[in-house]
């Protein structure tokens, strides 16, 4: 007979006392790997199809089934959640308070975001992906991502909040939370679910994936220090979108 749920504050990886304690998982086991199986698996269909749109209206036709994806695997991630009956705002550390909260945030997930983004450029300028022929491969490999219209600009902001608020969930906070319930350790929950979270995105890429990863242990441990997803969702929002906007000048 399983025992009742423990407090957040004593099994949840995001809290300070996950290396002290015995995290408790938040799904089955079998749910986790089905999960794993389903991300590596739509990592190499991405990695195989990316350039077989259709050219007309190709970005539409990627933004909103990718839309419909992102939530349908965290509808998924909710179905496991339930099986432990554990919440999303257990995982997700709740929501906003007040304005001053949200505002609060919102300043963690820029200054955040703008250190990542020194960080990585030096990770990958020390890689060889900060080079002229690699700003071309950049166009020339995820330009079909970029928005070209208004229409297609708002879409795409769409699928920037989605991944932000989706991708958080599944990989800091329930992947997260599932890989330091096994090892014992949070730290080592950080590691393994951004290794799931580079692995996650084969369209981009072998050197970008180990670039991804590292972004993926940096909102892991963004995380743990704040004991809330709410940052990394708006961080992950703001990076998506921008991210957007500038390929889209890239390849215009």
């Amino acid at each position: 007979m399983e025992s009742p749920p423990s407090s957040p504050e004593t099994f949840s990886p995001l809290s300070p006392a996950a290396d002290s304690h015995a995290a408790r998982s938040a799904a089955p086991v079998w749910h986790t790997v089905v999960l794993l199986i389903l991300v590596i698996a739509l990592s190499l269909l991405s990695a195989h199809s990316k350039h077989r749109l259709p050219a007309a209206h190709s970005r539409t036709l990627l933004y909103l089934p990718t839309i419909f994806l992102e939530w349908l695997i965290l509808g998924y991630v909710v179905f496991g959640l339930r099986r432990r009956r554990v919440t999303l705002r257990e995982l997700t550390g709740g929501r906003w308070s007040s304005g001053y909260a949200l505002l609060s945030d919102f300043f963690v997930a820029a200054g955040f975001w703008l250190a990542a983004a020194v960080v990585l450029g030096l990770i990958g300028s020390a890689i060889g992906l900060g080079h002229a022929n690699h700003l071309a491969d950049t166009r020339q490999k995820l330009g079909f991502l970029a928005p070209r219209s208004s229409w297609e600009i708002g879409i795409f902001l769409a699928l920037s909040a989605s991944a932000g608020f989706c991708e958080e969930i599944i990989f800091r906070g329930y992947l997260q939370r599932q890989f330091a319930a096994w090892t014992h350790r949070a730290w080592a929950g950080v590691i393994l679910q951004a290794v799931a979270f580079g692995a996650a995105h084969g369209y981009e890429g072998l050197a970008r994936m180990f670039l991804i990863a590292i972004f993926g242990a940096m909102f892991g441990a963004l995380a743990l220090a704040r004991h809330s997803l709410r940052p990394g969702m708006l961080a992950h929002f703001l990076h998506d979108a921008i991210a957007g906007l500038v390929l889209r000048h890239l390849v215009r």
